[in-house]
């Protein structure tokens, strides 16, 4: 595998990794965002394979996990599967550009563990708990029921924070947004 450096944003749902992440591109034409495969049906006919994930069916998915195909890959609901295909890495490292992830926390500890002192792994953290559960309010996407199930799973994940180099409070945008350039900056300047 050719070799380069990876940046891993990870955060619980609605603490702004996504922001930030897409912020960085925006910023930085050194990096290229890492396309995920997943084993569940396109939600919309706006999502297009290979652009917003890899597509593959349950079977497939289970292929490639056995074949090694994976970076790392977690079944998150019964038959429902996220990963990190070994040549979406190789291919943008092929390009000169470093990978940039925006994964769940498991995600982001297990990307740490593969790639070592070659990764820049940032945890984005929401001021406060109740902050996050206003966030989700907001995006006007989620039952009441949801955003409780997000709660209990958020609260689990900030106590992975420790696992990554640097945790980011997302209190102000734009404060996140420089604190982030900044730490990217030092990695890949090194």
């Amino acid at each position: 595998m050719t070799k380069g450096k990876a940046i891993i944003f990870s955060a619980p749902s609605g603490a702004g990794k996504t922001t930030i992440v897409k912020h960085l591109l925006s910023q930085r034409d050194d990096l290229m965002f890492s396309i995920s495969a997943c084993s569940r049906p396109r939600r919309n006919r706006t999502e297009i394979d290979g652009v917003d994930y890899y597509f593959l069916s349950v079977e497939d998915f289970k292929k490639k996990v056995t074949n090694d195909e994976f970076v790392e890959w977690e079944e998150v609901y019964k038959d429902s599967f996220y990963g990190t295909l070994k040549s979406e890495v190789e291919r943008i490292w092929k390009l000169g550009k470093t990978v940039i992830f925006d994964v769940d926390v498991v995600g982001g500890k297990n990307l740490k563990d593969y790639f070592g002192e070659d990764a820049l792994a940032i945890f984005v953290k929401p001021p406060s708990i109740n902050h996050l559960r206003e966030r989700l309010k907001e995006r006007d996407t989620e039952t009441e029921e949801s955003i409780n199930t997000r709660m209990a799973k958020a609260e689990k994940e900030i106590g992975f924070a420790f696992h990554f180099d640097y945790i980011l409070t997302n209190d102000i945008l734009e404060q996140a947004f420089e604190d982030a350039e900044k730490k990217v900056a030092a990695f890949l300047d090194k």
